[in-house]
């Protein structure tokens, strides 16, 4: 796994579609958390910290060419990089 002190900063809004302006790479190659509200989600999509909210899918449906319908919910957004559970 990748050292986090060499992780680049979290940008202000992030995807998972690699399709999107807003798909960092570097950033997806270490773990990512994400707290909505002081809980963490783990369906998240997309994410605006400077807005305030985040994209998850509405249950298991998607539009005619596959992809999942997003809903987007609204709260106070916290992306943060996971520690590693390794104990070397």
């Amino acid at each position: 796994m990748p050292d986090l002190s060499q992780a680049p900063p979290l940008p202000d809004r992030l995807s998972t579609n690699v399709r999107s302006p807003h798909h960092v790479a570097a950033v997806f190659e270490h773990d990512i958390g994400i707290r909505l509200n002081d809980q963490e989600r783990f369906n998240v999509e997309e994410y605006c910290v400077s807005e305030g909210w985040v994209k998850v899918p509405a249950g298991k449906t998607v539009d005619r060419k596959g992809h999942p319908l997003l809903i987007k919910l609204k709260g106070r957004v916290e992306p943060f990089y996971r520690q590693s559970a390794s104990t070397e």
